[in-house]
């Protein structure tokens, strides 16, 4: 959480506002999102209400007199009465470039839709989609291997820095909101189906949907009637394979996948309950004898 981090250094931080506790894991443990867990280090109070727009959350955000409140991949929608308090609205970071890809999910989507560059906004919010003003924005480059984990990561940095940029120009007059230009996508929230590689696609399609579904939902296809999850993969050859998509194609120390054109190497690869296998790992374990397709 490097934005919560940055707001507390800079400017001290009333109150923090996440969603309620969840079971997760394999037991279903109770767990607290990462935003609380931060904020405790920080020893920010919490509220973690099931509705942001309750009227008792509207009491206590009035009381507190507020200059600004941040959203960062929040998940609620908020009305306003709630985004409307305070002095200089709401900001709101947005981890793509805007109008492009609002929504849940807009790293996962770039890097599926093999965009080559995305970043952060930084925009006053409305009643709309992140459709708001926009008061600041930084371009970042997507590395062609890059994971939406690993590129969520660098731009929730580049975000820490640009909303204190944001609220310090604001705060001096010298931000002011603009419309969005127009030709606004979509990026919604990610469904475990949007994984399954489908293997009639060229390979470099294939390698971002790998890459843009890591780590959630992940990619999978099956072998054998088995479910498999593909972590990572790399484009080998981008010219016509002489095999059917899903192909396995015999190698001593790679692990090669025909695609409907070009070849993928699969890197990391994991058969229902068991651990993480290189490919190699997989293909002398699981492919030796049989060779196969994936579908």
């Amino acid at each position: 959480m490097p934005a919560l981090h940055r707001l507390a250094e800079r400017y001290g931080v009333l109150l923090a506002i996440t969603q309620p506790d969840r079971p997760a894991g394999r037991g279903l443990k109770l767990t607290p999102p990462p935003v609380k867990v931060v904020a405790q280090e920080l020893g920010i109070p919490i509220l973690q209400p099931r509705t942001i727009n309750a009227p008792s959350v509207l009491d206590q955000l009035q009381a507190l007199d507020l200059d600004a409140l941040v959203v960062a991949a929040f998940g609620q929608f908020l009305r306003p009465a709630v985004f409307g308090l305070p002095r200089l609205g709401t900001v709101n970071i947005h981890a793509s470039l805007l109008p492009r890809y609002r929504g849940a999910a807009p790293v996962a989507w770039a890097i599926i839709r093999g965009e080559r560059e995305t970043g952060v906004t930084t925009f006053v919010l409305d009643e709309g989609m992140d459709t708001g003003p926009v008061l600041l924005q930084r371009a970042v480059a997507i590395g062609p291997d890059e994971t939406a984990g690993e590129l969520e990561a660098r731009l929730a940095a580049v975000g820490a820095d640009l909303i204190v940029e944001s609220l310090d120009g604001m705060a001096r007059g010298e931000v002011v909101p603009r419309p969005q230009p127009e030709g606004g996508t979509l990026a919604p929230k990610l469904h475990k189906e949007d994984g399954r590689i489908r293997w009639e696609w060229e390979a470099r399609r294939i390698h971002d949907l790998v890459r843009g579904t890591n780590p959630w939902p992940g990619a999978h296809t099956t072998l054998r009637d088995k479910l498999v999850k593909v972590h990572r993969t790399r484009v080998v050859d981008e010219a016509a394979a002489e095999a059917p998509g899903g192909t396995i194609l015999p190698r001593r120390d790679r692990f090669l996948v025909a695609a409907g054109r070009g070849v993928v190497e699969v890197l990391e690869i994991q058969p229902a309950g068991c651990r993480v296998l290189s490919g190699p790992e997989f293909a002398r374990g699981y492919c030796r004898d049989q060779g196969g397709r994936f579908f």
